[in-house]
C-alpha cells in the first residue's frame, strides 16, 4: 500500500487503490448519520486533508469519537471525490488507527483556539503545529533552498566558515566569549591589569562565537572567485526589540574581480530570485499570510520582483531627509551627514520617496567597518545598503579594501591590532584583487516575505537577552 503525504493526497485523483495517510488531527466533526470527518495535517502543505470515518470502523466508538486536536493518526482507505465544499478529494477510511493520544485535551498548549504570538513563544516546541508557524517554517525552508539554488546556478561555491573565531569582523566588540576556564578561579593577566589570562584556555587565547563569516570567506573568494557562506552568527547586543536576535543566520556571498556595481547587481538578482521562488512554490502559505497576517504580503513581493532597484548615494539620501524635515516631517532621530540612517529614515526613502527597493551607497567611513574600500574623497567608502518597503535595511555590503596600505591605515584609525589580522592582510600581499560582497540576515528576509511583525516568530527557537529556552 502506498503512503501519501497530505500534500500528495490533496492532489491525488479518485481511485479504487487503497492508500495510507498519516498526520496530526486538527479538528473532528461528527454527523448525526454516524460519520466523523477528521481533518489531519502532516506539515507538508498548508491545507488539511479530510478523512471520512464511518461508524462501521471497529474502533469508532472507543477511539474515533474521542480524537482531539494534536492526536496522531494513520488512516487507510481510498481517495474519492469530496461530497462537501472546501476540498476536491477526501479519504473514505477503511481504518483509522490512533498512534498517539493527547494526554489532556483541556490543557493541550496548541489547541485549536486562537493564541497570541507572545503565548506561543512560551511553547515554541509546539507552536509549529499551528497554521501560522507551520506556514513560516515552510516559507523559511523554501527561501533557504532558493538561496542555495541561486548561488549553485551561478557557479558559486558554498564555504563553511568557522563558528568559533578569534577575530571580530565588525570591530564592534559585542561578541559571545567561548571559554573552558573555571569561572571561579580565573587567573589574571600580568601584562593587562583587569583582564583574564587566556593562555590556559582551550584555544590558548580569547575566542568568541562568530559575528560574521565574511573575513574567512574572503580568503576563499581570493582563490575560487565566487563563494558564499550561509550559517549561524551571534551578536551579544542587549537589544530587546522586534528586529534583533542574539543568534541568527547570515548569507554572505563574496565575488572576486568585482566592484560595488557588480555587488549591487548580484544583490538585486538575489532578492528577486528568492522572492520568485516563494511566490511560485508556496502559494498556499502566502495566501494565508495575505489573508491573516499582512494583506500586502503577496503584492509587496510582486512589486519588488517587478521593480528596478533605485540607487542613491548616502549624501543625496541625507539631503532628501533634510528637505523632508524642512517641509514639516518629524524625525524621532535627527538627520545629519555622518550619522547612521535609522529604520524610520530607510523606510521613508524606500516607501514614500521612491516607492520601491532602494540601494544607498557611499557611506561616511566613520560609521562603516575597516574593510570597506575608501573612495577618492577620503571621507566615504564603497558601501551599500539595500532598503525594502516594510523593513528598511535588508542587505548590507561593500567593495572590500584590496590595497594593503589603505587597509593598514584603517586598522590604525580604528585602533585594531594589525597582528591579529595578519592572515587577512596576506590576501593584499599575494595577488590582491578587487572584490566585493554583502551580508543578509536570513530572518530579516523571512520577516519581509511573510509580513510577520516580530523576528522572534520567524526562527524556530529564538535566542534573545535573558531567553535561551528550549
Amino acid at each position: 500500500m502506498r503512503t501519501l503525504s497530505v500534500e500528495q493526497a490533496m492532489k491525488a485523483s479518485p481511485s479504487s487503490d487503497p492508500v495510507r495517510v498519516r498526520g496530526w488531527v486538527r479538528t473532528r466533526r461528527d454527523s448525526k448519520a454516524g460519520i466523523s470527518f477528521v481533518a489531519i495535517n502532516d506539515g507538508s502543505c498548508f491545507d488539511n486533508f479530510q478523512v471520512v470515518a464511518p461508524s462501521s470502523l471497529g474502533n469508532y466508538e472507543k477511539e474515533v469519537l474521542h480524537l482531539t486536536t494534536g492526536c496522531s493518526v494513520e488512516a487507510e482507505g481510498v481517495i474519492v471525490a469530496s461530497q462537501g465544499g472546501g476540498q476536491a478529494v477526501e479519504m473514505q477510511a477503511s481504518s483509522l488507527r490512533v498512534l498517539g493520544w493527547v494526554e489532556d485535551p483541556d490543557t493541550y498548549p496548541a489547541s485549536a483556539k486562537r493564541h497570541t504570538f507572545e503565548y506561543l513563544r512560551e511553547v515554541a516546541h509546539l507552536r509549529v503545529r499551528t497554521n501560522t508557524f507551520g506556514a513560516v517554517a515552510r516559507v523559511r525552508n523554501c527561501l533557504a533552498q532558493a538561496v542555495h539554488r541561486f548561488f549553485h546556478e551561478r557557479g558559486f561555491f558554498w564555504v563553511h566558515t568557522p563558528i568559533i573565531t578569534a577575530s571580530d569582523c565588525e570591530g564592534a566588540g559585542e561578541m559571545f566569549r567561548v571559554s573552558t576556564l573555571d569561572l571561579m578561579n580565573i587567573k589574571k593577566d600580568a601584562n593587562k591589569p583587569g583582564h583574564a589570562d587566556f593562555t590556559d584556555d582551550f584555544f590558548g587565547k580569547e575566542a568568541f562565537l562568530t559575528v560574521s563569516g565574511q573575513l574567512n570567506v574572503e580568503t576563499y573568494a581570493c582563490a575560487l572567485s565566487k563563494v558564499y557562506t550561509f550559517g549561524p552568527t551571534f551578536r551579544a547586543e542587549n537589544s530587546n526589540t522586534a528586529r534583533h536576535l542574539a543568534e541568527f543566520w547570515m548569507i554572505e556571498p563574496e565575488i572576486a574581480f568585482a566592484d560595488l556595481n557588480d555587488d549591487m547587481q548580484l544583490a538585486e538578482e538575489f532578492v528577486k530570485y528568492t522572492l520568485r521562488a516563494v511566490l511560485a512554490e508556496r502559494g498556499d502559505d502566502m495566501k494565508f499570510f495575505a489573508e491573516r497576517i499582512d494583506k500586502e504580503a503577496i503584492s509587496r513581493l510582486e512589486h519588488v520582483v517587478e521593480s528596478g532597484f533605485q540607487r542613491i548615494t548616502y549624501t543625496d539620501a541625507v539631503k532628501l531627509l533634510e528637505d523632508a524635515a524642512a517641509k514639516g516631517k518629524k524625525w524621532e532621530y535627527p538627520v545629519k551627514w555622518g550619522a547612521n540612517l535609522q529604520a524610520e529614515h530607510e523606510r521613508f526613502i524606500t516607501e514614500e520617496v521612491f516607492k520601491k527597493p532602494t540601494i544607498v551607497t557611499d557611506y561616511p567611513k566613520d560609521i562603516k567597518a575597516f574593510y570597506m574600500r575608501m573612495n577618492e574623497d577620503g571621507k566615504t567608502v564603497r558601501a551599500m545598503d539595500v532598503l525594502v518597503p516594510g523593513i528598511g535595511e535588508l542587505i548590507g555590503g561593500s567593495q572590500r579594501e584590496e590595497r594593503l596600505d589603505h587597509l593598514d591605515r584603517r586598522l590604525e584609525e580604528m585602533k585594531l591590532d594589525k597582528a591579529a589580522y595578519w592572515w587577512y592582510r596576506d590576501l593584499r600581499k599575494y595577488g590582491t584583487v578587487p572584490h566585493a560582497g554583502f551580508g543578509l540576515g536570513f530572518e530579516r528576509l523571512v520577516l519581509f516575505v511573510t509580513g510577520m511583525a516580530n523576528i522572534r516568530d520567524v526562527i524556530p527557537f529564538p535566542r534573545t537577552p535573558k531567553n535561551a529556552a528550549f
